[in-house]
Formats: C-alpha cells, structure tokens, sequence
C-alpha cells in the first residue's frame, strides 16, 4: 500500500527514514513535513517499508509549478516488483492534482535499471544537451 504522508503519517515517513537513512535522521522528519513544498510518499504492507520517494513541489516565478524527486529508494528484496513505477506514479498523480505540469530528477548515467524505469513512463533526457549537475555546501549563518 502506497501512502502519501500527511501529518497524521509521521510516523510512517520515520520508519521510512530509519530503514532508508538511519536512526540519526529520524527527528528530521517533522521539519520535513512542516514544509509546504514537502511531497513524500511511502510503500508499506504488513512486514515493514518496501520504498519511498520523496522530493518537492516547486512554484516557479512564471506561475507555472514542477515536481522535483529527490530520492526513490525500494528495498533491496522488493526490487523489480513494481514497487518503484507504483512510488513514482502516485509521486506524479499527486504532484499533477496539486497542479505541477512538469517533473525532474537526476540520476546516474549508469543507473541503467532508474533510467529504463523513468524512460517506461514518459520520461526524457534534458533538451537542452547533457546535463551536468553542481553541489554546493551552504554555510547556515
């Protein structure tokens, strides 16, 4: 069962970081959710998280608004299931009812299974040529 989170799902989403992102993280999880752009949804059923995905919805200064996936993350039993075209699905749907028109996400040029996953549901490389993609480490005066 595919759940988006809400306030009354923390719980869920700490699970979800505990399995994905270790026990440290965890406290994190209501300041994610408490911000208006967070959009997470987790895959559970009755033995425990199987993935999430989670990413932003993002408005854009021309009126427009996207969709951003950060992270789409299946355990590694329940790969090649399904799981991860369920996530990334119920990701879009909500992200088209919240009025997003596009989405985008990075990944690995070798990621092979991600990108035939993404390509399966209508995804596309970037038009404007090869992506190149730059981190900064922000000083939070």
């Amino acid at each position: 069962m595919i759940t988006q989170i809400s306030r009354d799902d923390l719980s869920l989403l700490e699970r979800a970081v505990r399995h994905f992102r270790g026990a440290e993280e965890a406290d994190l999880v209501r300041a994610f959710a408490d911000t208006p752009s967070a959009l997470a949804l987790v895959a559970a059923d009755e033995a425990g998280i199987l993935g999430w995905c989670w990413g932003h919805h993002l408005a854009r200064p021309d009126s427009a608004s996207m969709l951003y996936v950060h992270q789409l993350e299946v355990a590694e039993s329940h790969q090649r299931r399904g799981v991860g075209r369920d996530l990334l699905r119920a990701f879009m749907e909500a992200g088209a009812k919240a009025g997003a028109t596009t989405m985008f996400l990075t990944t690995g040029e070798a990621n092979v299974a991600a990108r035939s996953l993404y390509e399966s549901l209508g995804g596309g490389l970037a038009t404007q040529g090869p992506t190149v993609n730059y981190w900064f480490l922000l000083d939070p005066r």
